[in-house]
C-alpha cells in the first residue's frame, strides 16, 4: 500500500454531462489521491450526485474523461466496477427488500466474483460457489458496523439508521480501494454519526474515500480535502479550513460576498450545529 497522498487513485478530467441540454456538470476537474478521504460538496443540485452517478456509469457523460488506476471508466460496466475495487452507497438505503440483511451483505461480498450466491440470491443461475464463506465474510462486516444482530432480518422491519450500517457493510465487505459514500450522514442521529465518523477515519489509508455531504462539521473533522462545487463547475479545493474562508464557498451557500480582509465569517458560524442546511441531493 503506498503512502496516502503519493498517488493519484482516480482522476476526473473536463467531466461535462448534461440532461436535456441543462449542464449538471460542466469540465469537472478533480483528483482524489490513494489513501484520503476526499469530501465533495455544494449547495443543492450543485453536480455531487451526477458526479458519483458518472464515475460509477450510472449517467454518461457528453465529454471528458474518469480514469481509476490508469485505466479509463467512460466504458465500464457499472456492474464491473466491484470487481475493479469500487463501492459505493446510496442517499436512500438501496437493500433488497426480499433479502435478510445477512444475505444484502453475502451479495456485496458476491459481487467481485463471477456468477456465485449473489445470482442465485437474486434468482439468476445457480452457482457452486460456497456459501459458507460469503455467510462468514457478511457475518463479519456487519460485525464490524455493529449490527450483527439483526442478520436474519429483513430491511423493512429495521430502523433507518441500522439499514445504513447494513448498506455500508455491503459496501465495505468487498474490500474495496475506491468506496463512494452519498450522504452517509442523512437521517443519523448524532451518536450515529459520531460512530460513522470513526469508521470512515479507520478506513483512512486503506482505501480513497470520496464522500457527499452537506455536514460541514462531519466534512472538516474527517476529509483531507474538499471539493466543492456550485451549478456543476468546481469552484474551490483545498484543505478544509481553507475552503471554510473561501469567498466563493461562502456566497454559493450563504448568497453573500465575504470580500472584506477582516471578514471571518465562515458556513460553520452561520448554521444550527454547524450543519450547513442546503440538502446534498438532487444533481
Amino acid at each position: 500500500m503506498l503512502p496516502r497522498g503519493e498517488e493519484v487513485a482516480l482522476r476526473v478530467h473536463d467531466l461535462t454531462v448534461r440532461f436535456d441540454g441543462i449542464v449538471a456538470l460542466e469540465d469537472v476537474s478533480l483528483d482524489a489521491n490513494a489513501g484520503e478521504v476526499l469530501g465533495v460538496i455544494g449547495p443543492n443540485g450543485a453536480g455531487k450526485t451526477t458526479l458519483f452517478n458518472a464515475i460509477c456509469g450510472f449517467v454518461r457523460p457528453e465529454s471528458g474523461e474518469i480514469v481509476w488506476r490508469g485505466d479509463s471508466l467512460r466504458r465500464t460496466p457499472t456492474h464491473k466496477l466491484a470487481a475493479l475495487g469500487i463501492a459505493r452507497t446510496l442517499q436512500g438505503i438501496g437493500l433488497f427488500e426480499h433479502l435478510s440483511a445477512l444475505e444484502n451483505v453475502m451479495v456485496g461480498a458476491d459481487s467481485r466474483r463471477r456468477g456465485g450466491l449473489a445470482s442465485n440470491l437474486l434468482g439468476l443461475p445457480r452457482s457452486d460457489r460456497s456459501e459458507r464463506e460469503l455467510r462468514e465474510l457478511a457475518s463479519a462486516a456487519l460485525q464490524r458496523l455493529g449490527v450483527a444482530d439483526v442478520a436474519d432480518r429483513l430491511p423493512g422491519s429495521l430502523p433507518y439508521p441500522v439499514c445504513k450500517r447494513v448498506g455500508l457493510a455491503r459496501a465495505l465487505v468487498c474490500e474495496p480501494a475506491l468506496l463512494l459514500l452519498d450522504e452517509p450522514a442523512a437521517g443519523l442521529d448524532a451518536e450515529d454519526i459520531s460512530r460513522l465518523g470513526e469508521l470512515i477515519g479507520e478506513l483512512r489509508g486503506s482505501m480513497t474515500v470520496m464522500l457527499v455531504e452537506h455536514r460541514m462539521d462531519f466534512v472538516t473533522d474527517l476529509c483531507d480535502r474538499v471539493v466543492v462545487l456550485d451549478f456543476g463547475r468546481v469552484i474551490a479545493s483545498g484543505a478544509p479550513a481553507a475552503i471554510q474562508a473561501d469567498p466563493q464557498v461562502l456566497e454559493a451557500y450563504l448568497g453573500f460576498e465575504a470580500d472584506e480582509p477582516g471578514d471571518t465569517q465562515t458556513p460553520a458560524d452561520t448554521q444550527t450545529g454547524g450543519a450547513i442546511t442546503a440538502e446534498a441531493g438532487g444533481a
